[in-house]
């Protein structure tokens, strides 16, 4: 019995110093800036009073303008573009930056989704007869606004995962991304991304499941978290669709746990580092 504790006691201190000296890294990303006043006083509070270091803005849509504010009145908070293709709310629209008929639906918005649904019948980009010539054009212009908005932004992600919607797709975006030299690619650098681990329907859930999640980070491996940070207010209740109906409430949860005292202490006592897409270099 004395040799086993013996063995323990030398494994335990011989792991301890690697743990200090190499911890688990985590990068706590927020989507979504710009899309509603909720969810970009959401994002910075998440950044200033809890976990959030990177944030991704979606430039046409409406309250981008706000979010190049905040962003200036922020300029420790890394920014990455989100990339968009789609409009999936019922009651809020935006439109293309470009001349791009392709990417319209017969109002003049993005379509709602990418991929066929079921509740929005051939109201997605590749039920449509899209063309890469306007992806590339719309692309181009969303980044070309960002950066001269937000000229520190540092990388490129997809909104809905319109980046990777094909093969063609996922070149053209890693292409811009290197021109425009905002191409800081997580998967290139060996991180893994993590989820909630356990149910995440109610914020105690959500508070729990994520709680679940950091404990199984590692020492010397570096993680990607990704979610949406919005406040339940009268505004993020309107805003919905079929299928993600509790919106508000949602994302209020993501604000909850991101600014949780017992969340905060507990990475700083598994000794989990937190960073942004700019650390990655």
């Amino acid at each position: 019995m004395r040799y086993y504790l013996l063995v323990v006691f030398f494994l335990f201190s011989t792991m301890l110093p690697y743990a200090q000296q190499n911890p688990a890294r985590l990068i706590v990303r927020g989507d979504d800036m710009g899309f509603s006043n909720s969810g970009n006083l959401a994002a910075i509070k998440t950044y200033k009073e809890g976990i959030v270091r990177s944030v991704e803005v979606l430039v046409p849509s409406p309250w981008f303008p706000e979010a190049v504010q905040l962003l200036k009145e922020n300029p420790g908070l890394d920014v990455g573009i989100h990339l968009t293709l789609t409009s999936e709310w019922d009651n809020i629209k935006w439109r293309p930056l470009s001349d791009c008929p392709s990417l319209k639906d017969p109002d003049g918005y993005f379509y709602p989704m990418i991929r066929p649904n079921k509740n929005y019948p051939n109201r997605s980009v590749l039920q449509n007869k899209w063309s890469l010539e306007d992806v590339e054009k719309e692309f181009r212009t969303q980044i070309e606004l960002a950066i001269r908005k937000v000229p520190r932004i540092s990388h490129v992600s997809g909104h809905m995962g319109c980046t990777n919607m094909n093969e063609e797709v996922a070149k053209l975006t890693q292409r811009l991304a290197k021109e425009y030299n905002i191409n800081i690619d997580p998967s290139a650098e060996g991180v893994k991304s993590v989820s909630y681990k356990g149910a995440g329907k109610t914020s105690a859930e959500k508070k729990q499941a994520f709680i679940a999640m950091l404990h199984t980070l590692e020492a010397g491996n570096t993680y990607l978290f990704v979610d949406h940070p919005a406040f339940d207010t009268p505004e993020m209740r309107a805003i919905h669709h079929i299928g993600y109906e509790d919106v508000a409430a949602d994302r209020q949860g993501v604000v909850d746990i991101w600014t949780d005292a017992e969340i905060i202490a507990l990475i700083n006592k598994l000794n989990i580092q937190l960073i942004s897409y700019k650390d990655l270099l």
